[in-house]
């Protein structure tokens, strides 16, 4: 932890001392501009009818103009420094468990999900709020998918994925911080549709006839000049080559407007693609998505930068210059809009996966920010045969460490776990870590304990459930909805179960002979689970079902006082706590 805090607080005063430095850097420009554009206003008053004007108002404006692209490059920069410094503020206040302030997902949270509702994936609290560094919404989009994704596979590329992100923290701040930038008011995901489906509607003769009809123009010109053709004749041929771009005037308008507001996202996306083209990459994911940016061979950086050039051509059609002579003479707006639907045509299909690979680089760089951040955490072994989970020290990572009381825990396949306990002793907690162990893994980050063994398994849960008055759904039917998903979840394949306190919502009688019944169909399907509950009757499937076995979290009174060690244990629970709560709390006599 101290290690950790030393190397965002030394960022942070890095960035902040160059920071300063910019910040002089950004006066003494301003001052600068604002003396040359002081000096020009006095050279012409004073050598006004001199021919020295020329040369003075040439190069004062040629400085003018350059101090104002360095001033404009220099405040970039700052606003550079400045992200970076709010990055390693934000890691601090991680650090010090201050992150409730920050995006806590709750836009991704699906109540029907297998398990994100039960095990506070998203909302305040939770730990997308806890984890999440992505910068841009796609990238926000593809990590959430990441909780969300119940089905394990390709946990080892990802774990290498991640190791190797987490050992960059620079480069990972520097991707970030060059995000951060990338605002377009148009999204990536409408941009790529647009390009993927937009039909062309410039013929395909434009290519050619467009500059021969430009070196006719010249040639006429030419010979009109000499005499040796009638000035009329230009003019017939300037009316012939408006006539033509007038044909398809309406659509270079309509294509004009969508194309300026592709180029805008593309291009606040084009420093992040070069930025992962600069960057080697060894594990086997990386390498596939930065393979994404390559087309035939060529970097996806010089095709946007020709896609950059042939637009700026495009959008000269707007030059007052271009607008009186090259339409006629040239057939300047048909030809570039050709030149641009014709990349189009051959990269717009790659545009999607471009911009999928940059959102795939946030999420994965968002592990290895997590990585990097829990030295504590274990990258799980992973395992086959009937090795399910087996880890020592377990923990939830979304309990503060100087209070995380750490277990042991081991489960094989088709057993099945009875978890008692008092109230408030540690059950739901504990099964919480246990199940969010999995779904981290199964992202490949590391988990909170250590010697971890895994065999990779899908997650199903039912710890919480709500009734719906909009939908006419008693709490008892809902859980009954879920449970029977459960069953159904289960007929695709081995999964591991973790209930809490099931079928809540019945008389105690029924709860128990119910409950039985639904852990002994889960046993006999081959599932692997845990169960928490306060009735001990439960606890009886040991004695009867070899797959069964029980553990507990106690409670006990000292001195007048309930105590918790929050230790996992062998056994069935003997000491509830309902009733001295009550007493302690004066509820009852």
């Amino acid at each position: 932890m101290e290690d950790l805090k030393s190397f965002y607080t030394s960022q942070q005063e890095k960035y902040q001392q160059e920071l300063q430095q910019v910040k002089k850097r950004l006066a003494l420009l301003a001052t600068l501009r604002l003396s040359v554009f002081v000096g020009l206003v006095l050279g012409a008053y004073f050598f006004w009818g001199s021919t020295a004007i020329f040369v003075l108002l040439s190069l004062g404006i040629a400085l003018f103009l350059y101090l104002v692209i360095r001033f404009s490059n220099v405040k970039r920069h700052k606003e550079y420094l400045q992200r970076l410094i709010a990055i390693n503020t934000t890691e601090l206040d991680i650090l010090a468990r201050r992150f409730h302030h920050l995006p806590d997902g709750k836009e991704f949270l699906r109540p029907d999900h297998p398990y994100a509702q039960d095990l506070d994936l998203f909302g305040r609290g939770s730990f997308y709020q806890y984890a999440n560094r992505t910068t841009l919404r796609q990238g926000r989009e593809v990590f959430s998918d990441l909780l969300l994704d119940g089905y394990p596979k390709d946990i080892a590329k990802k774990q290498a994925a991640i190791q190797e992100l987490a050992q960059l923290p620079e480069w990972r701040q520097r991707f970030s911080a060059l995000a951060g930038e990338t605002q377009p008011k148009i999204s990536p995901d409408v941009v790529s549709d647009w390009m993927k489906n937009h039909k062309s509607f410039t013929p395909k003769w434009a290519g050619i006839v467009a500059p021969i009809f430009a070196l006719i123009s010249i040639l006429l010109i030419v010979l009109a000049s000499l005499g040796l053709v009638p000035g009329s004749l230009v003019l017939f041929w300037y009316v012939l080559g408006i006539g033509i771009v007038g044909r398809f005037a309406k659509s270079i308008v309509m294509f004009a407007v969508q194309v300026s507001e592709a180029q805008e996202t593309i291009q606040q996306h084009q420093q992040l693609i070069s930025e992962l083209e600069r960057q080697t990459f060894t594990s086997e994911l990386l390498q596939e998505l930065q393979n994404k940016l390559v087309v035939e061979g060529e970097q996806t950086s010089k095709i946007l930068k020709n896609f950059g050039r042939r637009l700026d051509n495009f959008e000269q059609q707007n030059n007052f210059l271009v607008l009186l002579f090259g339409q006629g003479l040239l057939l300047w707006s048909l030809f570039f809009a050709y030149r641009v639907e014709s990349w189009i045509a051959k990269y717009g299909k790659d545009v999607g996966e471009w911009f999928a690979a940059i959102a795939q680089f946030d999420a994965y760089i968002t592990s290895g920010t997590y990585a990097f951040n829990h030295t504590d955490h274990t990258y799980p072994s992973l395992v086959q045969g009937d090795a399910v989970l087996s880890a020592k020290e377990v923990g939830h990572p979304l309990v503060d460490p100087e209070k995380n009381v750490l277990n042991d825990f081991e489960i094989g396949k088709g057993r099945f776990c009875i978890v008692t306990g008092a109230n408030m002793a540690g059950k739901s907690t504990f099964l919480r870590a246990v199940a969010l162990q999995i779904v981290m893994a199964n992202m490949g980050l590391p988990v909170k304990g250590k010697e971890v063994q895994y065999n990779p398994v899908r997650l199903l849960t039912s710890m919480r459930s709500s009734d719906s008055l909009a939908d006419e759904t008693s709490y008892f039917y809902a859980e009954l909805k879920r449970l029977k998903y459960i069953v159904e979840e289960l007929k695709k394949g081995d999964c591991f179960v973790v209930l809490d306190e099931i079928l809540k919502g019945t008389n105690s009688v029924d709860k128990a002979e119910g409950s039985k019944k639904f852990i002994e169909r889960l046993v006999r399907n081959g599932s692997t689970g845990m169960v928490a509950t306060h009735d001990l009757s439960l606890c009886t499937l040991a004695d009867q079902l070899p797959e069964v076995e029980n553990r507990y979290f106690d409670a006990q009174i000292v001195n007048g006082e309930l105590f918790f060690d929050y230790k996992f244990k062998e056994g069935v629970c003997q000491n509830m706590n309902a009733s001295f709560l009550l007493k302690n709390m004066g509820i009852v006599d």
